[in-house]
Parts: structure tokens; C-alpha cells; sequence
């Protein structure tokens, strides 16, 4: 019973989006590793980008200090 957990920043994922994520996973699952698609358990977290560091530093800074370099 595979469970996959996918985040990604809040902006603006729609739901075709995400429904076509949930599809590729749960396909992919089933094509490599033979999972049965009724015990597939996908979610996804949408997360602010306050909420989300890389660089030592939330995702709007790392951006903004980004754009600033050019």
C-alpha cells in the first residue's frame, strides 16, 4: 500500500495540475514496481514560501537575493 507525499510552494498548482500529478504517480508506481492503483494513497501539500528554506533562508529571500545577483 504505497503512500506518496509530494510538496511543492503554494503558487498557484491548479487542480488539473494536480490531478495529473496523482495520475503519473500512481501509474508510475504501478508500471515499476507492479502497485495495485486502489491502494495507491497520493497527497499533496501546498506550502508557503515562507514555510519552505533552502540556502539557510525561506524561498522568497533565496529568490529575492537571486533576482538581486541578476
Amino acid at each position: 500500500m504505497p503512500f506518496v507525499n509530494i510538496k511543492v510552494t503554494d503558487e498557484g498548482v491548479t487542480p488539473e495540475q494536480k490531478g495529473q500529478l496523482i495520475k503519473g504517480v500512481t501509474d508510475l508506481l504501478h508500471d515499476v514496481l507492479g502497485k495495485d492503483p486502489d491502494s495507491t494513497f497520493v497527497v499533496i501539500d501546498e506550502v508557503p514560501l515562507t514555510d519552505w528554506g533552502v540556502g539557510g533562508v525561506n524561498v522568497a529571500e533565496y529568490r529575492a537575493r537571486r533576482a538581486a545577483l541578476g
